[in-house]
């Protein structure tokens, strides 16, 4: 990555005996919209309050357009924020929340109002600048945050889990909206969430946390179909993360023993491989039921389990030989009933061998 606008180098956080950042280091490009995912405690609220200056690391380094941060204060980062409680001010109106910003650094006032109209136009509030802001609903409180965290034009907008306090139908509108926004605007957003779809349908790359460690940093569709790990590969929904033995392994691909059987699969993982105990990472979607020979190289046999209807979806839960169990997800019930011998296959290239 040539230039990045954000660089962490080593960066380490303990709080007591908890660790919170283990010498994380990564690179953000200039105008990407980059996420850190993870559970509760996996440390990526920590590290955005390290960006933003509002915690100090124990050991490492923050690079923000080349410069070494990691001593300057939070008000002279020239970094905008927006949290998960909106953080507006009550006494003000739409506009002058949008404009408190932009008032200390004493720009003209026609300079001001015609860069608060345009941010409100953005997200949505045109017209709305007179208005209390309390008189607004909870997705309009935070579009006003997120107009004021834009106005100076910060050099990177942190987003700390800005749409969980949101219902879910306004929080996917959101979702969309964010992401047209920093589009439009070019800034670089620096992003938390522990929602999976949140992250996979904003960001450009995505960072998952596990106790202070960054366990993979992809893109969306890398990591959903290739995870690295059984951390990962279950993090997400609908991933199958199975006990297999590796038997051989050549140039390109690995030969494994699962449920009794024998598969050979695809071989990505760096690195030595040596004999013995293996994860395997298989997508539901990608597992067809009784599938004809010329679809899947690939065969497992089972017994039904049960049958999930979801609505756009049907799980078909299929526990193998050796008692595990994998879900199969298709558009429509395929015919097979709980207690009944049923044949998964799957192409080798969706069988992923996992890295523990």
């Amino acid at each position: 990555m040539t230039d990045p606008i954000l660089r962490l180098e080593a960066i380490s956080k303990r709080f007591d005996h908890v660790v919170t950042a283990d010498r994380l280091s990564l690179s953000v490009a200039r105008g990407e919209f980059f996420t850190f995912l993870g559970p509760s405690g996996s440390g990526k609220s920590t590290i955005l309050r390290i960006v933003a200056g509002l915690e100090r690391p124990d050991d490492g380094h923050i690079f923000i357009e080349g410069e070494d941060v990691s001593g300057v204060p939070p008000w002279h980062r020239n970094l905008g924020m927006v949290f998960q409680h909106y953080a507006i001010f009550p006494h003000m109106t739409v506009a002058q929340n949008v404009a408190y910003g932009l008032k200390a650094r004493h720009l003209p006032r026609e300079r001001i109002s015609a860069r608060v109209e345009g941010l409100l136009k953005m997200v949505g509030l045109a017209g709305m600048g007179a208005k209390s802001a309390v008189l607004l609903s909870g997705g309009e409180q935070q579009r006003v945050a997120l107009a004021r965290a834009l106005a100076p034009s910060p050099k990177l907008l942190l987003l700390d889990e800005p749409l969980s306090a949101l219902d879910e139908k306004i929080r996917r509108e959101m979702q969309n909206e964010l992401k047209q926004i920093q589009r439009q605007t070019g800034t670089t957003f620096l992003y938390v969430t522990h929602d999976q779809e949140e992250a996979l349908t904003m960001s450009d790359r995505i960072a998952v946390l596990s106790e202070g460690i960054c366990v993979q940093c992809d893109t969306p569709e890398r990591l959903f179909t290739h995870p690295r790990t059984r951390f990962v590969g279950r993090f997400f929904r609908g991933c199958n993360v199975l006990d297999a033995h590796l038997v051989a392994v050549e140039d390109a691909t690995a030969r494994l023993r699962l449920a009794g059987g024998e598969l050979t699969v695809e071989r990505e993982v760096a690195g030595t491989l040596r004999a013995g105990p293996v994860g395997l990472a298989i997508r539901s979607e990608h597992l067809l039921i009784a599938p004809r020979e010329a679809d899947a190289e690939v065969r497992l046999s089972g017994t039904m389990l049960d049958v999930i209807y979801r609505g756009t979806n049907v799980d078909h839960v299929v526990v193998l030989a050796d008692g595990q169990s994998l879900v199969a997800t298709s558009t429509r019930r395929e015919g097979v009933v709980a207690g009944q011998p049923v044949t998964l296959g799957v192409a080798r290239r969706h069988v992923v061998l996992l890295e523990d």
